[in-house]
Formats: C-alpha cells, structure tokens, sequence
C-alpha cells in the first residue's frame, strides 16, 4: 500500500517516524507493506530522508493511480477538507488527526466515503494516542451513552496542576507550561478551551449519532482560576481540572466545557501533568475510563498509523459510522443542573448562604472572605444569584 502524508509538521514527521521503526509491526496487522510514496509540505527538508519524496503540489498525489490512502496531519479546515474531500471521491481512505476539520465536517466526509466505498477515519482527533473514537464506534455499541466527562487537553492540565502542587498563579504556571514547551506562543486555544470544545464536540456527535455543532456549546477557559481557589480545593480535598462535559438525560443532551473541582472518588482525580483521561458512562455498562498520552508526536502518531492499520487491512470495505450531519439542538444550559464552589467577603457569607439551598461554608484561612459549598442548582438561578453578591470572587462547578 502506497500512501501520501499531507503536512510534514510534528505529528506528520511523527506518522513517518512510526512506519519506518514499526514497519514489520505495522504490516504484519494490515496484511501487506505500507510505503510512504508522498510527502506534502509547503517547506523544504534539505538533509531530511523525506527530501526525495517531497511535493508541494497536491495534485501531483491525486493524480497518482498508485497512491491508496492518505494521512492528512495539516491541521486547520482548508484546505484540509479539499483535500480529503478529493481524496474520498477518487475511492481512497483518509486518515487524519485533524480535530478541526472533524469536528466541522466529519459527518460529511463519513458520507462521501461511504459512498465510495472507502473509509475516512479519525481516531487521533480526540486524545492523542488515547484510543477512543474506535471504541466509542465499535466497542461500546450496547449501551445508550449518558455521559462523557474529559480531560482532553494537555496544557490546561499541565497548568493546573502546577497551580495546585506549586501554589503558582496562573501566569506563572502559564509561562512554565511555555518554557517547557506545552504551551504555545499564543495559548489562546488551549487555556479558553476553544481546543477541548471541539473534542467533546465530536465526542458527543459519535454519542448522539448526530452533528453537535461546537460553536453550540458553553466554553469557559482557565485563566480566571487563581491559587487562591486552590487553598479552598485543598481544604476540601478537591482537584480542579478543566472538563469537556456532555450529559444525555431525559431525552435532553448538554455540553459544556468548564473548569471543575472534583473529589478524590472522580475516576479523573488524579490525572495530572500533561496527560488526559475521559471518562464514559453507560447506561448497562457504567464507568469505563480511557488514560494517556493525549498530545505528543509519536503517541498521536501512533494513533493515526492504527488508523492507517485498519484502512489498509478494510481496504475496498466501508467501515460503518453511525453520525448524521443533521444538526442536533442542544438544551439550554439554563436549564443544566450542577453545584457550584464560589468565594464572597465576609459581610455577604450570610447573604450567600441563604441564596442556596444545602449551603456550606468552607473557611481556608484567607482574610476577609469565605467559601461556599452549593447543592445542585439550575444554571439559571445559580447565575441570578451570583449577579446579587457585589463581592464575589469567582465561581467554579462541582462535579458529584
């Protein structure tokens, strides 16, 4: 099997890296050999092995009649979906890493492979090389899904666990992740959660079998939380971690992604530094959780040759994806129940307490101000509320 690498970035030189060392292990599992004939990159690579196999010219691939898969690790939708698009239609499989483009097309791009009678598969979309598309598709299959819970992004864990063990500020935690090269120049993406929204956006697609949009869903980043909340965490022996949350209850389905405290009895408590977890739930199985690398160039390549695995070892069979491109109406988040942890002055603790019902006050030492501790409240009423204490500190959902 000959196949094309559209972008030759980290994870794309990392695709590379597995097949050349794995080679015997890669086509032993797919039946036959797998031989990179492209590289695709708007860059040269003088010295590197790919030189020889570099384009800058995606027809030159397209046109090839001995070219039967492509891997596209070029990130961002165009022309990323072009591309894959084009592919699909000439009866090739895709595989791809790309959590934006699947996040925003996938339901169309199953369909056009379906209709070719190829595949177009995604597993390192989501997770890095935690393996969960492929078991959210083929292995949960008996069970109606009513939760997906997720760390699923490296960075924002990376920081908060810093903040927690080192009592750093979020800058300082932020500049550390940088330093060491978690965080990006601008990590925007990462620490106001826009990259964990479109992870549990396809998530929750492949839950709900339909297109959950991940402009729909409530997004709220980290850069709010401060070591301050972490004194209170402690005291109650809480963690903080930012969630990529889908609930389906009631014939109703919410997402979100927020920061969280959870206690020790969270299956997720303790995945700390850069790695993700995710946590599914359901209804005949109950919790089974998924742990790992979630980023990282040959994890995440490692996960998108298993893709390349399977493709090539299905090869001229469709692989069957249940996820409608209809667009699936998520329910207000008004309407969402949660708990909530949140900070006043003293001269309103009273006041606060009063306002929600199972109240209680959490005293970690710091001057002027205490903790309160809600039941579960609607988000609408928890919100009327919190915009009545003038002196509130911040507020951070609880998980149960």
């Amino acid at each position: 099997m000959k196949i094309a690498i559209l972008g030759y970035g980290t994870i794309g030189s990392g695709v590379a890296e597995v097949l050349k060392n794995n080679s015997d292990v890669v086509a032993m599992n797919a039946g036959e050999k797998v031989e990179v004939k492209y590289v695709l990159d708007l860059r040269d690579f003088p010295g590197d092995p790919v030189e020889n196999i570099l384009t800058h010219d995606y027809e030159e691939i397209q046109n090839d009649e001995e070219v039967g898969l492509i891997v596209e690790t070029m990130g961002g939708v165009h022309p990323a979906y072009e591309f894959v698009k084009a592919a699909l239609e000439k009866g090739r499989s895709v595989c791809s890493s790309n959590k934006e483009l699947v996040a925003v097309y996938g339901a169309e791009l199953i369909q056009i492979a379906k209709a070719h009678n190829t595949n177009f598969f995604f597993e390192a979309s989501v997770g890095g090389g935690i393996p969960i598309i492929r078991p959210l598709i083929q292995c949960i299959t008996a069970d109606k899904i009513e939760r997906i819970n997720g760390i699923l992004n490296g960075t924002t864990n990376f920081i908060l666990t810093k903040m927690a063990e080192d009592g750093e500020d979020f800058d300082v935690a932020l500049k550390t992740a940088q330093d060491l090269g978690y965080a990006e120049k601008d990590p925007t993406a990462d620490v106001e959660g826009y990259d964990a929204c479109r992870k549990i956006a396809i998530l929750a697609s492949l839950a709900c079998k339909k297109q959950v949009n991940y402009e729909d869903i409530y997004t709220e980043g980290i850069t709010k939380i401060t070591a301050t909340d972490f004194l209170y965490a402690k005291k109650m022996g809480f963690a903080i971690k930012i969630f990529g949350t889908a609930v389906m209850k009631d014939g109703k389905v919410y997402a979100m992604v927020a920061p969280q405290m959870i206690s020790t009895a969270n299956s997720l408590f303790s995945v700390n530094g850069v790695f993700n977890g995710i946590s599914v739930t359901g209804n005949m199985l109950g919790d089974v959780m998924f742990y790992g690398a979630g980023a990282g160039k040959l994890p995440t390549a490692s996960a998108v040759v298993s893709d390349v695995v399977e493709a090539v070892s299905k090869k001229n069979t469709h692989v069957s994806v249940a996820w409608d491109p209809t667009p699936l109406t998520l329910s207000s988040m008004d309407e969402m129940e949660n708990r909530f942890f949140f900070r006043v002055g003293d001269e309103e603790k009273d006041q606060a307490v009063k306002m929600f019902e199972s109240a209680e006050v959490i005293d970690a030492g710091v001057t002027g101000e205490k903790g309160i501790l809600t039941g579960p409240v609607k988000e609408k009423d928890a919100k009327e509320n919190f915009e009545k204490l003038s002196s509130l500190r911040g507020r951070i959902r609880v998980q149960d």
